[in-house]
């Protein structure tokens, strides 16, 4: 794991969680919820952790300052897909995988991220989607495999027919790529949406568009791709980390 770069994004506001504080910086349990995907990182050991910061970036940087982090600024929030682009200056001639997180995913744990990249190099991918089975996909992009166990592709919600729609595996929003693919169709990555944002998933329908293979690796337990958007979702995970 020692070849494998961490991008960790922590760039957001967090509108929904009605502060002056950036959203990865609220506290669970008496610590921000960066910290806890940091130190996932740190246990998986991984080589190279990069966070990429925007709103009070200053304060998010010194925060995550213990734990080696390489800090990227986004200064214009144009998206996920944009913020992940923001780190090739420092990745464009790293040739190990590059694992994106999300800051405010507080229970992904250490073996998860190592399992992702041995799923990756097992399979040679392009790319490799968490995904994670639930009861309720409502409103979550379904993964539709071919029969070789690769992704064929990602349905979101909006475009699903009753057959997709009954797909239980869902795209968690966590990836790990290969460098040498990622940068180069994130170039390609439009923002031809209601948000006018460059969102990071849109790489994987160029990857296919081209022929190159794209792994899944579910995860043991869904709770661990919870993110917290809200004051209610944070007090939802506080609960689940007292039952583990």
């Amino acid at each position: 794991m020692n070849n494998v770069a961490c991008v960790v994004l922590a760039a957001g506001k967090g509108k929904r969680m009605k502060s002056a504080l950036p959203k990865v910086l609220h506290l669970l349990n008496g610590k921000p919820l960066v910290e806890y995907v940091l130190q996932s990182c740190r246990e998986a050991g991984v080589g190279r952790i990069i966070v990429v910061v925007g709103f009070r970036g200053k304060l998010v940087a010194e925060t995550v300052k213990p734990y080696g982090a390489e800090i990227v600024w986004q200064k214009q929030r144009l998206g996920t897909g944009h913020a992940v682009a923001q780190t090739q200056p420092l990745l464009k001639d790293f040739s190990g995988e590059i694992v994106v997180l999300n800051g405010d995913v507080p229970l992904v744990s250490s073996r998860t991220i190592v399992r992702l990249v041995g799923e990756h190099r097992r399979c040679q991918a392009a790319a490799t989607i968490l995904t994670a089975k639930v009861d309720d996909p409502t409103g979550y992009g379904r993964i539709v495999r071919n029969e070789s166990g690769l992704v064929d592709r990602v349905v979101e919600q909006a475009d699903a027919n009753l057959g997709t729609g009954r797909i239980r595996e869902i795209n968690s929003g966590i990836f790990c790529f290969d460098p040498a693919y990622l940068f180069p169709v994130l170039e390609e990555v439009g923002n031809q949406n209601r948000q006018g944002e460059h969102y990071l998933p849109d790489v994987l329908a160029i990857l296919r568009r081209d022929s190159h293979p794209i792994a899944a690796q579910e995860v043991e337990n869904a709770d661990e791709i919870l993110g917290v958007n809200s004051p209610e979702q944070l007090k939802q995970i506080a609960q689940l980390m007292v039952k583990r």
